[in-house]
């Protein structure tokens, strides 16, 4: 009897189509934890399991995937600023809630620490700490206009900046380990000072 030849057919695994949304989040969660100049494009290949070519078909770029996280975290992630600061509580009252909340915000998750956004502000890269600027921006003219409503004597860019020096710092400080009840305790201290600013505006 002559032998034939079995053709076996073995069954090719097609693998999964790639998930742009989900990468975004797998390299937001980089960049926060890292910030952009410490995660490179082999780091970023390896997290969303694609080599170098199909990172850039993606997303253009390392810096356009970065924009796409900062965007993520925006959304998703940010202090909710408008409800804070729509509270009937006085301007003072309201914006060391406005600390403290950043305070609890920024130490919720033990990896992911302080304000992606605000850290994004100190890159050495001029292009990514641009785009974490403009993405930062409605945030203080938001804190301006509210503090406007209660200072009309002039002394609206002062709190204001003291204001956003104290969420840079809670998010600074975030970053670097402290325990999230020294850091609320900061943001109370911080906030009293606000009492005296408003009594004398």
């Amino acid at each position: 009897m002559a032998n034939q030849s079995i053709k076996i057919k073995t069954a090719r695994t097609r693998r999964p189509a790639f998930d742009r949304e989900q990468g975004i989040e797998t390299a937001r969660a980089l960049f926060h934890a890292r910030g952009y100049d410490a995660v490179g494009i082999a780091e970023l290949t390896q997290a969303l399991d694609i080599v170098p070519p199909s990172l850039y078909a993606a997303y253009g770029s390392k810096l356009a995937l970065f924009e796409r996280t900062l965007q993520s975290y925006m959304a998703k992630q940010i202090l909710p600023l408008d409800k804070i600061l729509s509270s009937d509580d006085s301007p003072a009252e309201v914006l060391t809630g406005l600390f403290i909340a950043a305070a609890k915000h920024y130490t919720h998750d033990p990896v992911l620490r302080g304000c992606m956004v605000t850290e994004a502000m100190r890159a050495d890269d001029q292009q990514a700490a641009a785009l974490a600027a403009t993405l930062a921006k409605p945030i203080s003219d938001a804190i301006h206009d509210y503090v406007a409503n209660f200072c009309p004597s002039g002394d609206v860019d002062q709190i204001t900046d003291y204001v956003l020096l104290t969420l840079r710092g809670l998010s600074s400080y975030a970053c670097l380990g402290l325990p999230q009840q020294k850091l609320v305790g900061c943001a109370e201290v911080a906030g009293r000072a606000l009492d005296v600013e408003f009594a004398s505006s």
